[in-house]
């Protein structure tokens, strides 16, 4: 995980954010553990209460599971679980207004398949 840390949002939800991410990529898989909130605190220069924050929520949403003492893991399921949600969430709020830009321009299937570099874009 990069720090690329910005202000539209707190940064527990970009760290939370930042976890989905490595899940959904397969860096985390099921039943890895996730770094300590100490670790994590110390690499990005965090508060730990900021990174708890964090890994509080992805225990809320059953993606993570604590193991007292041991620490916390991606639960079976987790990526799934993510596809699931994630897909929708872009189907219904970020693919309308991906579509609406594509009609105003008027691209067609072939230009959108095309690299930027072929057409000239580099």
């Amino acid at each position: 995980m990069q720090a690329n840390w910005n202000d539209s949002q707190p940064i527990y939800r970009q760290l939370r954010d930042k976890v989905i991410a490595s899940i959904l990529d397969k860096e985390l898989k099921e039943g890895d553990a996730l770094p300590s909130v100490r670790q994590v605190s110390a690499d990005f220069q965090l508060n730990p209460i900021t990174v708890s924050k964090a890994y509080q929520e992805l225990v809320d949403d059953n993606l993570v599971e604590k193991r007292r003492g041991v620490g916390m893991f991606v639960q079976e399921g987790a990526r799934d679980k993510l596809l699931v949600k994630e897909r929708h969430q872009f189907l219904t709020t970020e693919w309308p207004i991906v579509l609406e830009k594509i009609e105003r321009l008027g691209l067609n299937t072939e230009e959108l398949l095309k690299r930027p570099k072929e057409q000239g874009e580099a």
